[in-house]
């Protein structure tokens, strides 16, 4: 969608809705169909802000080829590309001061497990903790991932430069681009708690997990004090 696209007015496009279901009232109708626009509107809202993402003037030169550590050794951030110009990194929350790893951070790579085979015909995709690898690889096993590429940044170089310069066990998710033999910071995430509104639970926009995304379309929603765990109590087989 260019700037100069002439839109139709979303209350115009949810118009055109014609779905039903069975035994809605009138009541129900009208305000699906208000919805609709709205959620019009936040599809559109969220290709602006894509625009503008991509508009973002070349960002720093990366100021060293940080060395993180893999199941084959050492290897620098520019291999991490392989043969794309996009990088993904995502830090989790999985210092060595944790007993386990940030259930948070684990759903939501546990849902992108999945989606990697997809993305990486696209982009890289890395991620990096600041626990031994060693003890990365033993989780990574634990979950069942196959498809995310788990990296230690055992020394804390590239998180202190791109995470949190205090090295405190936060997530981060930062986006690099590599032309003309250079590497450059794309994008980071910048959203922080303070910048929550009242009674929200701190986080970016959009969502990077599904989880939550789909929580959104239900009558309870998030909730105000559920979070994902690392383990549930066995369910019953649903037959």
């Amino acid at each position: 969608m260019t700037d100069n696209t002439i839109l139709i007015p979303a209350a115009e496009l949810a118009a055109k809705n014609k779905a039903h279901f069975p035994n809605e009232s009138p009541e129900y109708r009208q305000a699906r169909n208000d919805l609709l626009s709205e959620e019009i509107e936040l599809r559109r809202h969220i290709e602006r802000v894509a625009a503008l993402r991509r508009t973002l003037p070349p960002g720093g030169e990366i100021p060293e080829n940080y060395i993180f550590e893999s199941s084959n050794g050492a290897v620098r951030l520019s291999q991490l590309f392989g043969d794309k110009d996009t990088l993904v990194i995502y830090s989790m929350m999985f210092g060595p001061q944790r007993e386990r790893a940030c259930p948070m951070c684990t759903a939501m790579l546990t849902s992108w497990e999945g989606t990697a085979r997809n993305l990486r015909e696209r982009v890289a995709l890395a991620v990096t903790a600041r626990s031994p690898i060693e003890r990365l690889l033993n989780f990574k096993k634990e979950r069942g991932w196959q498809n995310l590429r788990i990296y230690s940044d055992i020394k804390g170089d590239y998180t202190r430069s791109y995470v949190s310069a205090e090295d405190s066990d936060v997530p981060g998710l930062s986006v690099f681009t590599r032309g003309d033999g250079t590497v450059r910071h794309f994008w980071s995430g910048e959203m922080s708690g303070a910048m929550a509104d009242p009674g929200q639970d701190p986080r970016g926009a959009p969502d990077l997990d599904s989880l939550w995304t789909i929580l959104d379309l239900t009558p309870a929603g998030r909730g105000a004090t559920w979070y994902p765990k690392l383990e549930y109590a066995s369910l019953a087989t649903i037959k």
